[in-house]
């Protein structure tokens, strides 16, 4: 199988402090992963590296089968798809929504291009598989925070990336909120052409079904990886967390509590 990222042996120093150290991951082509840390562990710092914006001090970095110091990195990006909530902000607040959604085929905070008829229609395809077609011709600002979320999940879909990277989706989301961008996720990631998808979180329970392995990260180092049904156990994510907890299963997805 295509491996869309390899990691080998990556570490990140700034001064004297290590904020990434001998990080091995392996991602092929349609394993959707999860990306699990506390707050610190490194999760960021390592989405930075795997989008080229921080250059490893040591290791070897391939990305959708591009080894970083042989590749524009400025190309291989726009095969990326990173929705990040700190994109909310950079976005203008009277954008229609469709405007916002096209926007992510250039790659352009505003749109300055004429959309074609495709592009609306894409648009369209997008939000309505994101549950989201009520949302046309709103302006952005107007949509609530789980909304705003779909319409950056849309747009990084609009330019057709073949790595797609939600980090932290969920973050400020109440519960139905939460629970109904999950429920599109898991839509999505059932459809045929989707790309490889990292989901970044600090909250087991968000971890669907779909992402059938996990990367557990903490303090800038891979602590486990492997199918998420193995490393999910309480033996394992009390050693994680540092703290005895146990892990409950319930429609496959795992939830966590202090023991």
């Amino acid at each position: 199988m295509e491996d869309i990222i390899r990691l080998e042996g990556v570490t990140w120093r700034r001064g004297e402090l290590t904020l990434l150290n001998d990080i091995h991951w392996r991602i092929r082509r349609h394993e959707h992963w999860a990306l699990l840390g506390l707050n610190g562990s490194g999760k960021t710092t390592l989405l930075n590296i795997v989008n080229g914006y921080y250059w490893p001090t040591k290791g070897n970095v391939t990305v959708l089968g591009q080894r970083f110091g042989e590749v524009d990195l400025r190309e291989l990006r726009q095969s990326i798809g990173w929705v990040s909530s700190s994109l909310q902000e950079k976005l203008y607040g009277a954008d229609r929504a469709q405007y916002v959604v096209i926007s992510g085929k250039f790659a352009s905070i505003g749109l300055y291009e004429n959309p074609t008829p495709e592009d609306f229609l894409k648009a369209e395809t997008l939000m309505a598989a994101l549950g989201c077609p009520h949302l046309w011709d709103r302006e952005y600002r107007t949509c609530s925070q789980g909304e705003k979320q779909k319409l950056l999940i849309a747009r990084a879909l609009m330019a057709d990336p073949k790595l797609l990277i939600l980090d932290e989706p969920c973050n400020g989301l109440d519960l139905f909120s939460r629970e109904r961008l999950l429920a599109s996720i898991d839509d999505l990631t059932r459809q045929e052409n989707m790309p490889t998808v990292i989901y970044v979180t600090h909250h087991t329970e968000e971890i669907l079904p779909a992402f059938a392995r996990t990367l557990l990260l903490r303090r800038g180092e891979a602590f486990r990886q492997g199918a998420t049904s193995e490393v999910m156990n309480s033996a394992t994510m009390s050693e994680f967390f540092e703290a005895p907890v146990v892990v409950e299963r319930h429609k496959d997805r795992c939830y966590v509590r202090m023991e």
